[in-house]
Formats: structure tokens, sequence, C-alpha cells
């Protein structure tokens, strides 16, 4: 694993946080966090990147690259300008990226949270799961749990392109991850599927119950 900041090692630990992480199994894949469910995973989220010293990417819009001081700032911790009209699609466009930087042996590693949102949504967005389908990259399961404070980076699967199946070991190594607020956490499950075949009760009662119980599912 590359050497990291202690700078940022120390000040998670101030706030009782460890990062749990053995390294990367590949120069390319992506990474998917859940459950995301507070503001504060995102400053989690930036000391983890620092302690680990992985270069990890993030979609943004494109039109914030053209932006002199902003654009530059973005591609210096790791944005990939999306374009939007582009005739590949996002998607498309990110897989082209990845398998350039395959064919030359350049890390590329996207980090995204699925949900789309801190709030509760009954599916994940699709186009990352998309992305390492179409490019043959491992998918790594992150997650910040509040529960033990604790940065969960050591899971990593291969991906079949069956999303019930792929879905369904997501939810497996995932069970029991549990975000600042539980109630929040979504379902795991693409929008194409039926409630009735996603990986938990969708019904506030069910996301309390879950939320006291500690296990968002």
């Amino acid at each position: 694993m590359p050497a990291g900041s202690a700078l940022a090692r120390g000040i998670l630990r101030l706030f009782g946080w460890r990062v749990v992480c053995h390294g990367l199994p590949a120069r390319q894949g992506v990474v998917m966090v859940y459950p995301h469910t507070s503001n504060w995973d995102f400053p989690v989220g930036v000391l983890t990147k620092w302690t680990l010293g992985f270069e990890l990417k993030f979609w943004a819009k494109d039109s914030l690259f053209r932006l002199p001081v902003i654009g530059h700032w973005m591609r210096a911790i790791g944005g990939v300008a999306i374009n939007r009209r582009s005739a590949n699609g996002m998607v498309g466009d990110t897989v082209r990226q990845m398998r350039e930087a395959k064919a030359a042996r350049r890390s590329f590693w996207l980090i995204v949270a699925p949900e789309g949102t801190r709030g509760y949504v009954d599916h994940w967005k699709s186009g990352a799961y998309h992305v390492a389908v179409q490019a043959g990259v491992p998918v790594g399961l992150a997650s910040f749990d509040f529960a033990t404070k604790r940065v969960l980076f050591t899971d990593f699967v291969e991906v079949s392109g069956d999303p019930a199946q792929d879905f369904a070991l997501f939810a497996a190594v995932l069970r029991g991850r549990q975000g600042k607020h539980p109630e929040n956490a979504g379902l795991i499950r693409l929008k194409s599927d039926s409630p009735r075949e996603s990986h938990h009760d969708s019904s506030p009662e069910s996301r309390k119950e879950l939320a006291k119980d500690g296990d968002p599912r």
C-alpha cells in the first residue's frame, strides 16, 4: 500500500475512528460507499483517502473543470469530468478512460455513493455498477460504520453482470454496516428491480426497527 498521511490518520484517531484496509486488488476498479446518510461522510472519507494515500477519482460536471481555479483543484483531488451530452454517455466515457488506464498500467479507481443522496431512497443509481461490468473491474464495498467508528475498506468482489446475483452479494457483504442515521440507509437494488426482490423491507416501521437494532442492511 502507498504511504498515506500520518496527520490525517492522527485526526481520525483523535475522533475515535480507525481505518481497516489491506490494499487494492488491482490497478483499476470501482468503490461503492454504503450507506451514505450524513454530511459527516465527506470529511471522514477525505481523511480516509489521505490516510491510505490512494488515488481515488469521482464524477463531477465537466463545466466545473473549465473554471480556472476550481478546475485545477477538482483535477488535483481526483475529479473526473463528465460530459452528459457525450454520445457515449457518462458510463461509456468512464469505461473508455478506465480501459485506457488499464492499457497504460495506470491507476484508475472510481469512488461513488450509489444511493446518490443522504436521504432514504428505494434503489441505487446504476452508473457505477455498469462501469464495473463493462470495464471488467472489481468492485470495492466500503463503509463508514458509525456504530464501531471504523472505516471498512476490506471487501472486493467480482461482478457477474447479473444484477439480481450481484446485488444479493452486495447486500450480504454490507449487512450490518451502520451510517450515522441508519433509518436513511437505502435499499440495495437497482430501480428496475421489483421492491419485493430488494434486500430489506422498505417500510418506515422496518427502517426504524433496523435503526434500533443497529442493522441498516
